[in-house]
């Protein structure tokens, strides 16, 4: 064979690396790493901010939010969610995959999907709310008792001034801060960019757990970890399973929307729906439990049913 016969392969292109695999940054690193960056960049910006505004010897009496400058702070929880949450979170995203729509999981799914993931978050907080009161009457020692009702009071106090409102056109602007733009921002973060993240190194259904205990443990709320917990799980499967992190984020601002109409109507914070927890019996409490089960293991069958692929022809 004359040189001239030679057949030179094609050079082929190495495949395209991301940033975490270019660098050999695993997925729990990265999403370990990414945690902690957006937790002292949405933390810290507004405790300096606080600290400008307040000076240094801020004390334990101190009111920082208050009835008259309650409208400040909304806007600047609103306005921290999407400049410290969620445009970094589209950032980071890009660090992952090259294509971030689809990463994401940004498409656009049936409208019914909509509407089941309403009933489960509904039924799903009277459980969580029945859970909660069981809770409180586990005896803890004393000191942990006292700070953790301090603690509880202080929760219950900042969120009340938040989602208060006198108006319908107050309502809708607490919705809009306190409702919608938490949804996007946080669901963008976890359902999104730490859930998938994982996914990358780790079954669907262990990703969904573990996003969803990291969603407890991110809201610094030692008394509610399990309830949020438990919701990030849900929402985490809503996500997994209709491939649309746009259905865990409409059920995200059903969680919140129902909590701030709730106040707007002067309803008990504790108050589930079929009674005052206070005034109910353990036998009540425990078919409301049973209530609110069977229903939110309906809305899922019926959710999952609903996104179940059809068979081929």
């Amino acid at each position: 064979m004359s040189s001239d016969e030679l057949v030179v392969a094609p050079q082929l292109e190495p495949p395209r690396q991301t940033f975490i695999e270019r660098h050999g940054i695993s997925p729990v690193l990265f999403v370990g790493i990414t945690l902690v960056f957006l937790f002292f960049l949405y933390q810290g910006i507004p405790t300096v901010v606080t600290l400008i505004v307040y000076g240094i010897n801020i004390g334990p009496d101190t009111k920082i939010v208050t009835p008259d400058n309650v409208e400040m702070w909304r806007a600047m929880t609103g306005l921290s969610q999407i400049l410290l949450l969620l445009l970094p979170t589209l950032w980071l995203a890009r660090l992952v995959t090259f294509t971030t729509p689809s990463f994401l999981r940004l498409r656009v799914p049936r409208l019914r999907l909509f509407l089941l993931p309403f009933i489960g978050i509904l039924s799903l907080q009277q459980m969580l709310q029945i859970y909660l009161i069981v809770q409180e009457k586990i005896p803890l020692p004393e000191a942990l008792e006292q700070f953790n009702n301090q603690l509880k009071a202080a929760y219950e106090e900042l969120a009340r001034l938040l989602i208060s409102s006198g108006s319908v056109p107050e309502l809708l602007w607490v919705i809009l801060v306190i409702a919608l733009i938490p949804a996007f921002a946080e669901e963008f973060l976890f359902r999104g960019l730490v859930q998938r993240t994982l996914e990358k190194g780790a079954t669907p259904w262990r990703a969904v757990i573990a996003t969803g205990i990291i969603f407890g443990a991110y809201h610094v709320n030692p008394a509610s970890f399990v309830p949020l917990a438990v919701l990030g799980i849900y929402l985490g499967f809503l996500a997994m399973r209709a491939d649309s992190l746009w259905v865990s984020v409409a059920a995200h601002f059903y969680n919140n929307a129902v909590a701030c109409v709730a106040v707007f109507l002067h309803q008990d914070e504790d108050a589930i729906l079929t009674g005052v927890p206070e005034q109910m019996g353990t036998t009540e409490l425990l078919l409301s439990f049973w209530l609110f089960g069977v229903i939110f293991l309906l809305a899922t069958y019926y959710f999952i049913h609903a996104t179940k692929e059809p068979d081929p022809a």
